[in-house]
């Protein structure tokens, strides 16, 4: 296991990983999306095939999110809404905006593939706190001390957070989530990392998604 170098300092700020931590969360990245590649891509083909056949419109859903230092970037996911729809920041239980397919998608995860291209780009790391809505960042803010810490890092598709507490659907799910986004970049470490990714692998095959 590698030693843990992160900190928490004197004025309750946290730091971000070293160069060579930096490194390692690069090579599982990209090792990563790789296999992702070869094995979905039959899968994201499928899912072009649905998406069209049961809601018009764009096959990619694209929305501004908060990454690393605060910087925004666009998110890709495939669409999993009607659109159009009323506006709700967060997804409810048997939202309406949902169509069939998208509820499969969102139920196992695949419709955030896409974002392998903000990996790629180097936005976003297969692991990290959520990228979450710059709308609901603004709020989150504004009520939640040191919500800013988390965007030290770039963020996840998954993280600790996203296995540990179930999908957020208000302040106090973003409250309790920030908790364990700072514990991962206070504790990260390789063995971290790989245990998060295999704690996704679970929660992707138990359904647990949204």
């Amino acid at each position: 296991m590698i030693k843990k170098t992160v900190s928490v300092q004197k004025d309750n700020k946290i730091t971000s990983y070293s160069k060579f931590q930096y490194i390692q969360k690069r090579v599982v990245d990209f090792s990563s999306i790789t296999v992702l590649i070869i094995l979905f891509s039959p899968l994201s083909l499928y899912a072009i095939y649905r998406i069209k056949k049961e809601s018009s419109g764009k096959i990619l859903f694209k929305q501004t999110r908060v990454g690393l230092n605060g910087k925004k970037f666009i998110c890709y996911k495939f669409r999993s809404m009607h659109e159009k729809s009323h506006f709700d920041p967060y997804t409810r239980l048997k939202d309406s905006r949902v169509f069939p397919f998208g509820s499969i998608m969102r139920k196992y995860r695949f419709d955030e593939l896409p974002q392998v291209w903000n990996i790629i780009k180097g936005e976003m790391h297969l692991v990290g706190p959520r990228a979450e809505w710059d709308i609901l960042v603004k709020d989150y803010e504004k009520e939640i001390p040191n919500y800013h810490q988390r965007h030290i890092v770039k963020p996840g598709i998954t993280g600790l957070a996203q296995v540990s507490h179930p999908y957020g659907r208000n302040v106090e799910d973003a409250k309790v989530k920030l908790k364990f986004d700072l514990k991962y970049i206070q504790n990260w470490s390789l063995l971290l990392e790989i245990r998060v990714i295999i704690k996704t692998i679970f929660t992707v095959l138990l359904k647990k998604g949204n």
